[in-house]
């Protein structure tokens, strides 16, 4: 096939730019790529954060293009001329937020023969606002398929667009991290943790509706139950607080926990984030609500088990007792007597031995498998 693939890569910080760049990769094996990116991707306004990162290469594309401004409508138009004139089979574009509707609607709507391809990786935003269903649906009716990683995605586009021809699917692994195979004991060494401390990991952009409030109170019960045999447990927080620190700062102090925990407030480059996984016993996802998460898949990666809440699509990839442990959400008192479980019984190599049966779900190879299998008519 001839693909034209549009969403962002290196330089730009985001899962997401890891998962374009892993897909191109994939599908370079077997088909003719072109991967358009972002000139200007967000205003600043919107995005807090730095958006680019040209220190961590490790996924540069060389054969990128960096063309599409996303607030420019006549970068928009020429994008949508620069593939006519390429004449792909299927065009892929990478839906996050409605701010991206003016941008790729203009786009989708030119397209001449190509089939397109919409890879929602959340139909609506997590923030709600005024009108975003109303974009989001004037965007993905342009799309010919779609592809979600959560059954409550699907729910949403069949609300929007009741004919879609969509296939659900999980998310594929981030198995790039996995880059200087540190042992436990390694990583360890570098963050200065001890052999014997048993080690937590919430990983990730920190946002409300990702639920740390919750993982600290189980902390704050876990402690109050057993003082004694708390003290060798610790919570490694590895993320950008955009801002929020403080208000984390101020439950840690009044719960009485800052001895469990370690902070690396910011962007974690791709060389840094292995030692976080190989050094943890177990990642932990106290989300309030969610889609999904590549945060899961990076911890399969690595053998690691998670415990989460029941929430969108991480039921799908996560297995009570079989990969990890299903919670219910904003339930602090779960989530502490699921972490006593873990540590008291002894469940890691089982639980590793779970995730081990599931990897081929979670292969680039499924991934490509499942947008080839589309049917080609337009």
């Amino acid at each position: 096939m001839k693909i034209v693939m549009i969403g962002p890569v290196y330089p730009y910080t985001s899962g997401l730019s890891y998962y374009v760049s892993l897909l191109y990769r994939q599908l370079c094996k077997d088909h003719e790529v072109t991967l358009l990116s972002y000139s200007f991707q967000y205003p600043q306004f919107l995005y807090k954060r730095p958006q680019k990162d040209f220190e961590d290469d490790s996924l540069k594309i060389d054969e990128a293009q960096y063309v599409l401004n996303t607030a420019n409508p006549i970068s928009c138009i020429k994008t949508a001329g620069m593939i006519n004139n390429i004449s792909p089979d299927l065009v892929i574009f990478q839906w996050l937020h409605p701010y991206f509707a003016p941008c790729y609607s203009m786009i989708a709507k030119r397209i001449k023969k190509a089939r397109i391809l919409f890879m929602c990786h959340n139909v609506f935003p997590h923030e709600r606002f005024p009108f975003d269903r109303f974009l989001t649906k004037m965007t993905l009716s342009k799309g010919d398929h779609f592809t979600v990683h959560a059954k409550s995605d699907a729910d949403d586009l069949y609300s929007i667009l009741p004919d879609a021809d969509v296939t659900v699917t999980v998310h594929p692994a981030y198995n790039f991290f996995k880059q200087k195979d540190l042992t436990k004991e390694e990583s360890r060494k570098l963050l200065s943790i001890g052999d014997n401390t048993r080690v937590l990991l919430f990983f990730g952009l920190v946002r409300p509706y990702k639920g740390l409030k919750h993982l600290l109170d189980a902390l704050k019960i876990i402690k109050e139950k057993d003082p004694k045999n708390s003290q060798d447990l610790l919570l490694l927080i590895a993320g950008d607080f955009s801002g929020s620190r403080p208000e984390y700062d101020e439950i840690i102090a009044r719960h009485g926990i800052a001895d469990l925990i370690s902070i690396t407030d910011g962007h974690i480059p791709i060389s840094e984030v292995e030692k976080f996984f190989a050094a943890c016993d177990l990642v932990v996802l106290p989300y309030e609500d969610a889609t999904q998460s590549g945060v899961i898949q990076v911890a399969y990666s690595f053998d690691k088990p998670v415990l989460a809440t029941r929430v969108g699509g991480l039921p799908d990839v996560v297995f009570d007792g079989e990969t990890g442990y299903l919670v219910d959400p904003k339930r602090p008192d779960l989530i502490a007597d699921s972490i006593n479980d873990f540590f008291e019984n002894d469940k890691a190599a089982a639980l590793a031995s779970g995730i081990e049966r599931e990897k081929y779900r979670y292969s680039w190879d499924k991934m490509e498998k499942i947008i080839t299998e589309f049917k080609k008519e337009k």
